[in-house]
C-alpha cells in the first residue's frame, strides 16, 4: 500500500520539488559517504549487542560492518574519501560500541528489551482521501521495571547536539511520530511510552553515548499528525512547490544546478 517514512516527509518539509524529484521521479539524491557507513556499522553493532546483551566482540564486529558498509558505497562516495577519517572511524566506532551496554543499564536500570528495529506499518487516520500508512523501524525499544515503554533512537554524531538541535521541533518530530503510531500498533496508552535519542559521539572525549529525553504531549503530536497530513494533502495532489531556502548551504541540495533543478 502507499506509505510515508519520516525520512520521506523530511525530505518533503525541506523541499517538496526534492521530494518530487527523488520519490516521485525516483531519481538518485544523496546515496551516501563514510559518516552514513559508520552510522549503519553502529546501528548494526548496537542491535546485536542489546540482543544478546552482552558486548562481547562487538569491537570486532563494527570493523567488519564498517568495512562492508564501506564497499557497499557508489564509486564516487568512495573517491571523496579521506583515509584518516576513515582509519579515525575505525578506532571511534570500537570506542562506542565498547560503552554502549554499559551506557543503556546506567541510564535505564533494571530493563527488558522488547524489540529492535521494530517496524511500524500503521494507517494514517489523520488523511482520510486516500489509504496511507506511516512506515519506519525503531531502533530500540525497552521496557522499564516500572512498566514503562520507551522508544529510543540512536544517532551517530561528531561532538553532540546543542540545546537547539535537540528541541527543534522536526528533529523531534520523528519520536513523536513513533511514539504515535508503536501505541496505535500495540494497544498501549501513550502515557505509558516515553521517547529518546542516543547519541552516539565520535570525536567527543567524554560521554560519548549520551541518552536524553524527548517529550511528546497532545499538542506537540498533534502538530506532528498535522504536518505529516498537510504533506500527503500536497503529495497526492501533485503540489510540488520549489523551497529555493533549501537550494544551497546549509541543505546543499544534490540537485541544485543540475539539469533537474536549474
Amino acid at each position: 500500500m502507499p506509505h510515508i517514512s519520516f525520512s520521506e516527509l523530511k525530505n518533503w518539509q525541506k523541499c517538496s520539488y526534492y521530494h518530487k524529484l527523488v520519490h516521485v521521479d525516483k531519481l538518485k539524491g544523496f546515496e551516501g559517504n563514510a559518516y552514513t557507513a559508520f552510522g549503519t556499522a553502529v546501528h548494526n553493532v548496537c542491535e546485536k549487542i542489546l540482543l544478546d546483551v552482552s558486548d562481547d566482540g562487538a569491537e570486532h564486529m563494527f570493523e567488519l560492518n564498517f568495512l562492508q558498509e564501506l564497499q557497499s558505497l557508489s564509486d564516487d562516495a568512495k573517491e571523496k574519501f579521506d583515509k584518516k577519517m576513515v582509519t579515525d572511524m575505525r578506532q571511534q566506532g570500537k570506542d562506542i560500541v565498547s560503552l554502549v551496554l554499559e551506557s543503556v543499564k546506567e541510564y535505564f536500570g533494571e530493563y527488558e528489551v522488547i524489540s529492535t528495529e521494530e517496524r511500524l506499518y500503521e494507517p494514517i487516520k489523520e488523511y482520510s482521501e486516500y489509504e496511507y500508512l506511516f512506515k519506519g523501524f525503531v531502533d530500540l525499544v525497552v521496557k522499564t521495571s516500572d512498566g514503562k515503554y520507551h522508544i529510543i533512537d540512536w544517532k551517530t554524531c561528531s561532538w553532540g547536539w546543542d540545546t537547539r538541535r535537540k528541541t527543534e521541533p522536526m528533529t523531534t518530530y520523528q519520536l513523536t511520530l513513533y511514539k504515535h503510531y508503536f501505541a496505535l500498533k500495540h494497544d498501549i496508552e501513550p502515557s505509558e511510552i516515553e521517547t529518546h535519542f542516543a547519541l552516539l559521539k565520535r570525536c567527543a572525549k567524554e560521554n560519548r553515548v549520551e541518552f536524553f529525553r524527548v517529550t511528546s504531549g497532545n499538542r506537540k503530536t498533534n502538530n506532528a499528525l498535522n504536518l505529516l497530513a498537510k504533506a500527503l494533502y500536497n503529495i497526492t495532489r501533485s503540489n510540488h512547490i520549489k523551497n529555493r531556502l533549501a537550494c544551497e548551504k546549509p541543505f546543499r541540495c544534490d540537485f541544485y544546478g543540475t539539469k533537474h533543478c536549474r
